[in-house]
Order: structure tokens, then sequence, then C-alpha cells
């Protein structure tokens, strides 16, 4: 590891001692917090009918559906992968504002394309399209670092997290009812969301980056492999980029297999599936709202992250026992405190590169997180196929279970990274 001190890289990695930072502009976060907010609404009213939607172009077959779900995954986890780390590089050289907005107005045309698709390969190549331009997830992380002092960021990222919460109490509920009415309705109405995120950013917006604090375009930074680099260049960031590989290879079991495992485990219509989500989003949104802040004040990021982690691990870890879905429903308070690890983790990493970096850093983390959806769906849907299909054991809570291992071995990684986050306020 000394070697690499004299990459050209290391001038862009600091100590965690805070700088001074400009006040944060409160207007600036709220604009993106409402994006974020609208782009999750959108997201979220397809969660609890794609699957189905699948299954009914594959005539009723869960096993062969199940398959397609986890190969639709890997596509927009590639899109994800090859296409973030140079629109993070992007928004590091032209300003946050055209990359957020270009990603809306794309998702709102490709959920058009989805909704009219007449067969599977038009709903793949929409998913394509869609991975590539859900770009607005990590340039807004980047956005929040532009705009917040350093001792404020897990608390903001805190925010952040309650946006992408409220999405989701309000998307999968509508989701729900309108796929109750039409499979093909909620992709409509995630159209309509994201081209009205659109035309809000286009009006109100402002950028967060200073011309001054932007980086030249580097081809050698920007593309998937030279973006993660920036994580390798120091031995503390690629600690923490083994945790949140860890955490997010996890995670990638529910959007693979939590309506396939509900719906054949305690048959949930689409009604169920998008209100458990809505129930989801509410606990997600008050621990991102109400506890990040002042739990991180009180104890540190440190401990708030392995807290998460461990509670994480537990509520995975019901989700596969439960053996009806009220103990499923028990679970999510459980997981919903692992909502504490991601904005503690985000304060602790963005401290440690400089602000015309942050980009690049989202786009590499948001890399990391293509890879892990590239591995992930292919790899859940098929332990759920072999759980339910296996002549040996019956198994359905396989996915889950293996999700509360990942992020066991995540919280134990992090126990041995992540040693130097700031001493805690009292």
């Amino acid at each position: 590891m000394a070697a690499m001190s004299s990459t050209p890289l290391v001038s862009e990695l600091r100590s965690p001692t805070p700088t001074p930072t400009p006040a944060p502009t409160r207007a600036a976060f709220l604009f993106v917090f409402i994006t974020v907010a609208l782009d999750m609404l959108a997201l979220g009213v397809m969660i609890p009918v794609l699957p189905k939607l699948i299954i009914e172009l594959e005539q009723g077959n869960v096993a062969a559906a199940a398959g397609a779900v986890g190969v639709f995954g890997f596509a927009w986890a590639a899109m994800q992968f090859v296409f973030s780390p140079l629109l993070g590089a992007v928004s590091d050289r032209h300003g946050r504002r055209p990359v957020i907005l270009l990603s809306n107005l794309g998702l709102g045309l490709d959920y058009l394309l989805m909704a009219l698709a007449p067969n599977l390969s038009w709903l793949f190549v929409g998913r394509l399209i869609s991975g590539i331009t859900s770009a607005s997830f990590s340039t807004a992380s980047a956005y929040v670092a532009d705009v917040t002092p350093e001792e404020d960021r897990a608390a903001k990222f805190g925010m952040l997290g309650a946006a992408f919460g409220l999405g989701f109490v309000v998307g999968p509920a509508l989701g729900g009812l309108l796929g109750g009415v039409s499979l093909r309705l909620p992709f409509y109405a995630a159209a309509g969301l994201s081209l009205l995120n659109a035309l809000y950013g286009f009006f109100i917006l402002p950028e967060s980056l200073p011309k001054e604090k932007r980086a030249p375009f580097i081809w050698a930074k920007a593309n998937p492999l030279g973006s993660l680099d920036l994580l390798r260049s120091h031995p503390r960031l690629l600690g923490l980029a083994l945790v949140t590989f860890l955490a997010s290879m996890a995670h990638d079991s529910l959007p693979s297999v939590f309506v396939l495992y509900t719906d054949y485990r305690y048959h949930w219509s689409e009604r169920m599936v998008g209100l458990c989500l809505a129930g989801v989003g509410v606990a997600s949104t008050i621990v991102a709202a109400l506890l990040v802040g002042p739990l991180v004040k009180r104890f540190g990021e440190r401990l708030a992250l392995l807290v998460g982690l461990a509670f994480g691990a537990l509520g995975f870890g019901v989700y596969g026992w439960a053996p009806s879905g009220a103990w499923f429903l028990a679970g999510i308070p459980l997981s919903a405190i692992w909502g504490l690890s991601g904005p503690a983790f985000q304060s602790l990493i963005s401290r440690r590169v400089e602000a015309s970096a942050q980009g690049r850093l989202q786009g590499a983390l948001a890399s990391l997180a293509g890879i892990t959806g590239m591995i992930g769906p292919p790899l859940f849907t098929q332990i759920f196929a072999l759980g339910i299909s296996s002549q040996v054991v019956h198994w359905p809570g396989a996915p889950f279970w293996t999700s509360a291992l990942l992020l066991s071995a995540s919280l134990l990684v992090a126990l041995l990274v992540a040693r130097d986050a700031p001493p805690a306020s009292c």
C-alpha cells in the first residue's frame, strides 16, 4: 500500500480532520430532497408489478419468471456499472444539475417505453435504458456533499435517505393499487412523475458545484475500472468500499425476490405487496429523518454504522425464517434500523476526498453497486428457484438468510476499518 502514495490520486485524498466549508444552502438541499423523493416515487410504483408483468409475459411460469427477473436485474446493474462513473465524472466537470435533469427526462421516456412493451424483449430493452438513465441517485449524493459542511453530512445523508423512504411510502402503495387495475398502469404513472420531476428541476434546481471547483474530464478516471482506482488509492477507502460492497450485495435480495417470495409463500396480492413496501418506506423514513442525526451526533458515525449493519442482519434473518406474513412484517422495524449505516458510511467516506472528486467518488460507489447488482439478482433468484424446487430441502427463505450472512461479514469488516471516525459529540 505504501507504493500507492506516489500516485496522482493521493492529491485528492484528505485527512478526516474537518476543513472550512461554505454554509449549507437549505433551499438547495430542499430542491434535491424533492428531486430524489419524486425519483423514488416513480421507481416505487413499478416494484409491486414488474415481476408480475414478467410472470404474465412468461405465461405464468414462476420458475422461468424468477430467472428472467434475475437477468433483468443483471442487465440494469451492468448499465449502472458502466455509466454511473462516467456520469459522475461528467458532473464533476459540468456540474450536477444537467446530469440530474437529463437522467429524469430519460427515465420518464423509458417508463413510457416499458408501459407499451408488447413482449419480454421490449421490456428488457426498457430496463437497459433505465439502468443508463438512473444516475441521479449517485449525483444527488454528490450534490449533498457539495452543499453541506463535513460535520453535518451524516444528518443530511440521513435526510436524503428519508427522501428515499418517502418515495417508497407512496410509490409501492400506489403501484399496488394501480397494478390491481392494470399491470401496465404503474409504468404510465412512473413516466408522468419522472417527467414532472425533470420539469420541476429545470425551473427550480440550482447548480451546487462552482466552476472553480470543477475537475477536468479524464476518460482513464471516468471509465468503470478507472473510477475504482480512487477507492484503491488508500487502504481506508478500500476497506470502507468492501463494507458497502457486502452490504449492497445483501440488499439486492429484496428487489430480486421480495415479490416472488411473498407471492409464493404468503400468496400476497399486488395491493398487499404495495402496502408492505409502503410500511418499509415509513419505517425507513422514521429512522432516516428522526434517528440518524441525533444518534450520530451522540454516539459517532462508527457506532451508527455498526449498529445499523447488525440490525440489518437480524432483520433479514427474520425475513428468511418468517413462517407467516405477520412474522415477515415483524422484521420490518428491525431491518429499518439498518438505515443508520448508510448515512454514517457516506459521511465517513465523503470526508476523504476533495470537492472536485465527489462525483467520481459517488460514481465509483455506484459502480460497486453495479457489480453487486450484476451478481446479486441472478444469484438470489437462482437460490430462490432452487429453494422452492429442490427435492431435498424446501427452503424458500434461503435468499434472505444469505443476505443476513453477507451483512454479518460487512459488520466484521467495518469493525476493522471504521476506526478513525471523528469523536462523538455529547
